[in-house]
């Protein structure tokens, strides 16, 4: 499989403002020319609400995925992220990977975070989700899951690891910013994958702060973009040659 190519987008994202979220992205998304992925960050054009009735959309008929759809194909170019969905009366805070085709694989967060509310309004996902996109296994994680290890242990199957890459988008606040960076990089240890963690800058309409410090980590821990607090686009290549050598060299997920 060849590298892989990633962009992560650390946006300010404007309160319950869709149209504006629109208008941002499209910004970013025409400095982009090569990426096989472009992370954004958790409920990318809403930020992190529970205004449910207000923000949902029909998963048959959502202009945040036809938003998705539309720039994926442009650019030809995967992308992550998350929106509010509602299916079956339910409310869900689905993870959404666009092919540039228009398929898209989909995965709802599994903890909800209580501390903000999150579990009186969504109803939790109950599997994990892996996406193979050029060679690569990708699992598809959202924010608050990070906390917890036992939903994405790497393992064995058919003599291959299970996945290769972990992508989190979040909205995760600035006061438990020093827990997202040793929590991310420590799953990308234990789990011998690379991992990358998109947080969005600014401040929400609930007065939380948010500095960003999205990033890209190897197999051993170390910074393929580095934490940082700026409102940018960052980009970086996955190497599958160095993927291969640390899990052939060091069998961990084998024991």
């Amino acid at each position: 499989m060849q590298d892989l190519k990633v962009s992560l987008i650390q946006a300010d994202q404007i309160w319950e403002d869709k149209s504006a979220n629109f208008s941002m992205y499209e910004r970013y998304f025409n400095q982009i020319t090569e990426a096989d992925i472009i992370v954004l960050p958790e409920m990318f054009h809403t930020g992190f609400s529970m205004s449910v009735d207000q923000l949902a959309e029909d998963w048959q008929d959502s202009s945040g995925i036809e938003f998705l759809k539309k720039w994926s194909n442009q650019l030809q170019s995967a992308i992550y992220t998350s929106l509010i969905i509602r299916e079956a009366g339910k409310f869900f805070n689905r993870g959404v990977f666009v092919f540039p085709d228009g398929t898209i694989t989909w995965y709802d967060k599994r903890k909800s975070f209580g501390l903000g509310g999150e579990d009186q309004f969504f109803t939790a996902g109950e599997k994990e989700t892996i996406v193979t996109w050029k060679g690569w296994k990708i699992n598809l994680q959202i924010c608050y899951d990070l906390r917890f290890p036992e939903l994405i242990r790497n393992r064995m199957e058919n003599e291959k690891a299970a996945y290769d890459v972990l992508l989190y988008v979040a909205n995760w606040p600035k006061k438990r910013i020093s827990h997202w960076d040793a929590l991310l990089r420590a799953r990308a240890i234990e789990n011998q994958c690379y991992v990358i963690g998109v947080n969005r800058v600014g401040t929400d309409g609930n007065g939380l702060v948010y500095t960003g410090h999205s990033q890209a980590i190897d197999m051993f821990g170390g910074f393929l973009i580095e934490p940082s607090s700026l409102k940018a686009e960052f980009y970086c290549s996955l190497n599958n040659i160095d993927l291969k050598t640390v899990r052939r060299e060091l069998p961990f997920l084998e024991k």
